[in-house]
């Protein structure tokens, strides 16, 4: 644990009138009881962030497009539909900063006890 996490969990103990030892068994055992659950969270978050990283090479292949894209009209030639697919392409940066912040938002709810957990 670091420090932030150690003074995270140590103020969720504390805010249950518990000793961090019994806050941990509580959360261990209240875990332990629905594995599915626990196992569906950490499955959904992992396959979350998997895509982000999946989709920040996409975006990262489709830049050196729009490099070539540009080099081609520097040269003179026709690239058709470049505005409407840069539209496209900046709507899907866009909708995956936004994914990216929702899951922040919601790792730092659960982090804090929030309503997100």
């Amino acid at each position: 644990m670091n420090d932030a996490e150690l003074a995270r969990f140590s103020a969720a103990a504390e805010a249950c009138e518990m000793s961090n030892a019994a806050f941990l068994a509580y959360a261990v055992d209240k875990a332990a009881r629905d594995l599915t659950r626990t196992a569906a969270e950490i499955a959904a978050e992992r396959e979350v962030i998997d895509e982000l990283f999946a989709a920040r090479r996409h975006l990262g292949r489709i830049h050196g497009l729009f490099n070539q894209a540009v080099k081609a009209l520097n040269s003179g030639a026709d690239v058709p539909h470049l505005d409407a697919a840069a539209r496209i392409v900046a709507g899907a940066a866009s909708r995956m900063e936004d994914a990216a912040d929702a899951l922040l938002a919601h790792r730092n709810d659960a982090a804090a006890g929030g309503a997100g957990s």
